[in-house]
């Protein structure tokens, strides 16, 4: 058992090491910040969060400020994990930076506007709960 305050690497979900308390509390931080972003900007369509939480712990960078990038597919990219391989250049068309979180969560708005939650459908038993989903 560790004490408060002790410096414990651990690798997170997306391969990051954490070597200090400071770290994951800055992390933590940072992730809630996120969260109240995407929670506010899907208020009206709730499946769109709970896709968040499950895709990226409602996280949009890392602690060195870089874009999150999915771990099996680094193509995808940000706070929706938008895969950059089929969607970078519609995004660019329509004048969104998948880079940034609100231009992320607009292409994400998009996707589901257009084709449900289908394009999330990798992560389904994650966030599938029943009435939640529409598959179009």
């Amino acid at each position: 058992m560790t004490s408060i305050g002790t410096v414990v690497p651990t690798e997170t979900a997306y391969g990051q090491i954490v070597n200090t308390k400071m770290a994951v509390e800055e992390t933590q931080t940072v992730s809630m910040d996120t969260e109240r972003i995407v929670r506010s900007y899907f208020q009206d369509i709730p499946v769109m969060v709970q896709i968040a939480r499950c895709e990226s712990a409602f996280r949009h960078t890392l602690q060195d400020g870089s874009v999150l990038k999915g771990r099996v597919d680094p193509a995808d990219t940000g706070v929706m994990q938008i895969n950059k391989r089929y969607h970078a250049k519609t995004a660019a068309a329509m004048s969104l930076d998948l880079d940034d979180i609100y231009h992320n969560m607009a292409y994400a708005r998009h996707l589901y506007e257009t084709q449900g939650t289908q394009p999330w459908s990798a992560s389904a038993p994650c966030w599938n709960k029943g009435s939640l989903a529409i598959n179009i």
